[in-house]
């Protein structure tokens, strides 16, 4: 073979065609494998590190200047749905860091994307320097996105879903200059950076922060009065639009309301919203950051069949490294988005790993492994609010959005019932305000039957000791 020749083989390639990273691969996973095997069930932690573990605690609270919300420190082990935490206890995570670990707790999948990523000659990507494998990902998501004709041109990636839906903003704003003003719904979710916190209807999230723009609030679609909420919708964008002519750059759309509490919208709403909101020039950006993989599509734009009407969509969580798509029509001027950092080496090998997983998994489809595990769940629910009457209630969120309000769905009683749970080895979340409710994001790419009825033997005697406290 030639020297001409023999430089067609990149030394990247060589390298992980060495037999000795195969055999390497190969030991890492058998010993994962073993080891993870001793984690399958939800324990209490060990007492004899009980008190190393609530001093390491309080070190880390006073650290970084609070204490986290759960006691929770993970060892760095687990098992799909189950996690060692450094006191020996094992908590069955049905939160997973409000939706990150789609794949649970050291998947040998993403393990293995992570010994690949190990052998990248750095560890984070960026704005002068990409990888080959950034390539590979950025084509799936759009080839993903664009399977129902969505016409979204290009996909830039980002750390964090803030930055990711920073991104949109700044689009939306530079294409439809001088404009200033956003629409969003009542109950948004939308990120804590100065903007994005004016974005999000949470009064909390600003108390202190300058105002960085102006932000119009519209109310959210009511499954109980679906004729009703769309009329009202329409009816407050266009009040808006026409109070102020022109100055409306971007509607934001949480197509599923996450911290808002699990709500859906429908197909028949958002084209009505949307099809106001374009009368007004105004660009449709879409924030999946939560809700991404989690219905009977991808994306929950294509669930809802908004294919041709999205300007830009945001996601991030379960896909590990975050992109923002947008259609050729908001292509930036230079300078506008660009970042030192677009994702690690593994976070982008994970995503790949993961999007591919759940797409080539039977997830989704009117019938899919979403909606199986979303009606297996539900049906537990719904068997534990009939033997324990006025303890649980609906609606019951979509696909691997599992929500519910307990009680009389005030604050405390959600609080207490998240962390009862949490004391029993069952992790959740809370969501929503008036009422309150809990939050599940099982990891979808793990989770089986049987971790399902684990979860719900869990909730119905949190439920029970809080309706004895009662």
């Amino acid at each position: 073979m030639s020297t001409t020749e023999q430089s067609t083989v990149l030394t990247a390639q060589q390298l992980h065609n060495d037999p000795r990273i195969a055999e390497a691969r190969k030991l890492v996973l058998e010993a994962l494998a073993e080891h993870t095997a001793k984690i399958d069930h939800v324990r209490p932690a060990d007492p004899a590190l009980t008190d190393s573990y609530e001093k390491m605690l309080a070190e880390y609270g006073q650290m970084r200047g609070g204490n986290l919300y759960f006691p929770y420190l993970g060892s760095g082990i687990g098992n799909g749905p189950y996690v060692e935490l450094a006191d020996g206890s094992v908590k069955l995570d049905f939160i997973t860091g409000i939706g990150v670990h789609g794949f649970g707790h050291s998947d040998p999948r993403i393990v293995s994307a992570g010994f690949d990523a190990a052998l990248n000659d750095t560890v984070m990507h960026g704005n002068l320097q990409q990888g080959t494998i950034s390539v590979d990902f950025v084509k799936t998501m759009l080839d993903i996105a664009n399977e129902s004709g969505a016409g979204l041109d290009h996909c830039f990636l980002s750390t964090s879903g803030a930055m990711a839906n920073e991104n949109a903003l700044k689009m939306a704003f530079q294409k439809h200059h001088p404009a200033t003003r956003t629409i969003s719904f009542e109950r948004c979710f939308a990120g804590r950076t100065i903007s994005l916190a004016q974005v999000t209807d949470k009064a909390k999230y600003r108390e202190g922060l300058p105002k960085a723009l102006d932000v119009d609030l519209i109310p959210f679609y009511d499954h109980n009065d679906p004729e009703g909420s769309t009329r009202r919708s329409v009816q407050a964008l266009r009040h808006h639009a026409n109070r102020f002519p022109g100055q409306h750059a971007n509607i934001w759309m949480e197509l599923v309301q996450g911290e808002g509490g699990y709500y859906p919208g429908s197909k028949e709403f958002f084209r009505a919203v949307i099809g106001e909101a374009k009368k007004h020039d105004m660009a449709i950006i879409a924030d999946e950051v939560q809700s991404f993989s989690r219905t009977t599509r991808p994306f929950a734009f294509q669930h809802f069949e908004l294919d041709d009407l999205v300007d830009m969509v945001t996601v991030g969580k379960i896909t590990q490294v975050c992109c923002t798509f947008y259609r050729d029509s908001y292509k930036p001027r230079p300078g506008l988005i660009s970042q030192t950092f677009t994702g690690s080496s593994w976070a982008i090998l994970a995503g790949q790993t993961i999007v591919e997983g759940l797409v080539n998994g039977g997830h989704y489809g009117p019938d899919g492994r979403n909606v199986q595990l979303h009606n297996y769940f539900v049906a537990g629910l719904e068997k534990i609010g009939k033997k324990h009457p006025g303890s649980l209630h609906g609606p019951w969120g979509i696909g691997g959005m599992v929500g519910l309000t307990p009680f009389d769905g005030k604050f405390e009683q959600a609080r207490d019932l998240v962390l009862k749970m949490y004391d029993a080895g069952l992790m959740s979340f809370m969501a929503g305000a008036n009422p309150a409710r809990v939050r599940f994001l099982m990891p979808l790419g793990c989770v089986q039957e049987f971790h399902i009825d684990n979860a719900l033997e869990i909730i119905e005697q949190s439920v029970a000791e809080l309706a004895a406290s009662a």
